[in-house]
C-alpha cells in the first residue's frame, strides 16, 4: 500500500475512532504513530521524532495566548460580566416580541468578545438567560436553539481561540485575522437577531415579553457594562495598534477581567483556584488535541498526501469556486462529529495547499484571512448543526425539560441563517478583507 493510500484510509479509521468515543487528540496521536510507522518500516524513527514534535509544537510562543484568553473567560464569568451584558440588552430590548432572545445573542456576543471560546460563551450565557427566557414565556426549542447559535459568537468575535490557532498553522497574523472576523461577527449577530424577529411574528405563542423598563433603570443596567468596554478595546485595540502582542493582550485582558471580578466580589482564593484549574484542564484537552494533531499531520507529510491532493487539483483544471465549496461543505459534514479546533488542526494542513494554488483574485494574504474566517464560519455552522452539534448538548443539558428534538427543530432557521451569510461572504470577499485595505 502506497503512502497516499495509507493517508486516505487514515480518515475513516479515525473518524471510526472517535464515533466510538475515543478522544480526539488521542485517536489522532494513534494514527499518526501507527501510520508513520508503517510508511517508514519500523516505529522506531517516529518514535524518536516524537519528543522534537512534542517540543517544537509546545515552545511556540503564540500558543501561549490560549491558556490567557481562557483564563480570562472564566474570570469574566465570576465577575457577573455575561449576566451585566444580557441584563442591559434586556433593559432595551427585552419588551419587545422576541426581544428577551435577541438580548440574549446579543449578550453573547458580548461575551465572546472577552471570551474567546464558543462552548465557555454557550454554558455561560446559558446559566445566565435560561431563567429568564423561561419567566418571559419562551417555548424550550427556540430558547435553547437561539442561545446554542449565539455561543458559536464565541469563537467568531476577536479573541478566538479557534483563530490563534489558524494564524499559527497557516503562519498568519493574527492581529489581521482578529480585525478581518469583526465584520462576518456582526453580521452573524444581525442575522441571528432577524432570525428571531420573523420567528416571533411566524410563531408568536412561542416567544413571550417582559414588562417596559423605566428609561433611568435602562441606563443602570447599560452602565453595569462598561468593564466588558474597557477590556475589549484595551485588548483589540492595542493587538491591531501594535502597542503589545497578542499574548501581551491577552495577559491584558486576563489581568482586567480579573480585577473586574474582584471588584464585583466574585473572585476570592476558593474562586481563583477553581478558575485557575478550569483554565488547566481546558488547556490541557487543547494541547493534546494539538500534539495529536501535530503527530498526524507529520505522518500526513511523509505520505505526501498534501502535496499530491494540491497537484492534483490544480492539474484537473476544476473551477476554483467549485473547490472552495466542496471543502466547504466538507466542514459543515465533520462538524456534525467533531469539535471546532479538532476540525481545524485535521484539515488545514491538508486543505490550505490545495487552496493557494487556486486563483480567487486576491493577494496570497487576502486569500489566507478569507478563507481562514470562511473557514471558521462553517466550523461554527457545525457547533449548531443535528445530531451532534456541540453547543446543541451543552444547552440542552441545561434545559432538562426541553426535549432534544424540540431543539433541533429551533436551530434549523439559525442554520438556514448561517449558509446564506457564508454564501454572501464566497460571493463578496470584500466584505472580508476590506478592512485590510484601509
Amino acid at each position: 500500500m502506497s503512502g497516499i493510500e495509507l493517508a486516505a484510509w487514515s480518515f475513516p479509521i479515525l473518524l471510526l475512532m472517535i464515533f466510538i468515543r475515543i478522544p480526539i487528540g488521542l485517536s489522532m496521536l494513534i494514527c499518526g504513530l501507527v501510520g508513520a510507522g508503517i510508511v517508514y518500516g519500523s516505529p522506531t524513527p517516529i518514535l524518536n521524532q516524537l519528543k522534537q514534535v512534542t517540543y517544537s509544537t509546545f515552545s511556540n510562543y503564540s500558543l501561549s495566548v490560549i491558556p490567557l484568553f481562557l483564563l480570562m473567560g472564566q474570570f469574566a464569568a465570576l465577575g457577573g460580566l455575561s449576566q451585566a451584558l444580557f441584563k442591559a440588552a434586556e433593559a432595551w430590548i427585552g419588551h419587545r416580541k422576541g426581544g428577551v432572545a435577541m438580548a440574549a445573542v446579543g449578550a453573547c456576543a458580548g461575551f465572546g468578545a472577552i471570551c474567546g471560546s464558543s462552548l465557555a460563551t454557550a454554558a455561560t450565557m446559558g446559566q445566565v438567560a435560561l431563567p429568564e427566557l423561561k419567566r418571559a414565556g419562551y417555548a424550550g426549542g427556540i430558547s435553547t436553539a437561539a442561545l446554542a447559535a449565539g455561543g458559536t459568537l464565541g469563537i467568531l468575535i476577536p479573541p478566538s481561540v479557534v483563530l490563534v490557532i489558524y494564524a499559527i498553522l497557516t503562519e498568519q497574523n493574527i492581529a489581521k485575522l482578529f480585525l478581518a472576523a469583526f465584520v462576518p461577527g456582526i453580521l452573524a449577530a444581525i442575522g441571528y437577531m432577524i432570525v428571531i424577529a420573523i420567528y416571533a411574528r411566524v410563531r408568536p405563542k412561542e416567544m413571550g415579553t417582559l414588562p417596559p423598563m423605566p428609561m433611568k433603570d435602562r441606563w443602570v443596567a447599560t452602565a453595569k457594562v462598561w468593564p466588558v468596554l474597557v477590556i475589549f478595546v484595551a485588548v483589540v485595540g492595542g493587538i491591531y495598534s501594535g502597542l503589545f502582542t497578542p499574548t501581551e493582550g491577552a495577559a491584558v485582558g486576563a489581568f482586567g477581567t480579573g480585577m473586574a471580578a474582584w471588584a464585583a466580589g466574585g473572585l476570592n482564593r476558593k474562586t481563583l483556584l477553581g478558575a485557575i484549574l478550569g483554565t488547566a484542564t481546558a488547556t490541557g484537552m487543547i494541547f493534546m488535541i494539538v500534539l495529536g494533531a501535530g503527530v498526524y499531520n507529520t505522518f500526513l507529510a511523509l505520505s505526501q498526501l498534501p502535496q499530491e491532493a494540491a497537484s492534483m487539483v490544480s492539474g484537473a483544471g476544476l473551477n476554483p469556486w467549485v473547490v472552495l465549496v466542496a471543502i466547504l461543505v466538507i466542514y459543515v459534514i465533520l462538524g456534525c462529529f467533531m469539535d471546532s479546533l479538532s476540525m481545524i488542526l485535521l484539515t488545514i494542513p491538508v486543505f490550505f495547499p490545495i487552496v493557494t494554488v487556486l486563483d480567487f483574485g486576491l493577494s496570497p494574504e487576502e486569500f489566507a484571512i478569507w478563507f481562514g474566517i470562511l473557514v471558521l464560519i462553517v466550523v461554527e455552522v457545525g457547533l449548531i448543526t443535528p445530531p451532534v452539534g456541540m453547543n446543541l448538548f451543552v444547552i440542552n443539558s441545561m434545559a432538562k425539560d426541553v426535549p432534544i428534538m424540540a431543539t433541533y427543530r429551533g436551530v434549523m432557521p439559525f442554520v438556514l441563517s448561517d449558509v446564506i451569510r457564508t454564501a454572501i461572504l464566497v460571493a463578496f470577499p470584500s466584505i472580508t478583507v476590506f478592512v485590510l485595505r484601509l
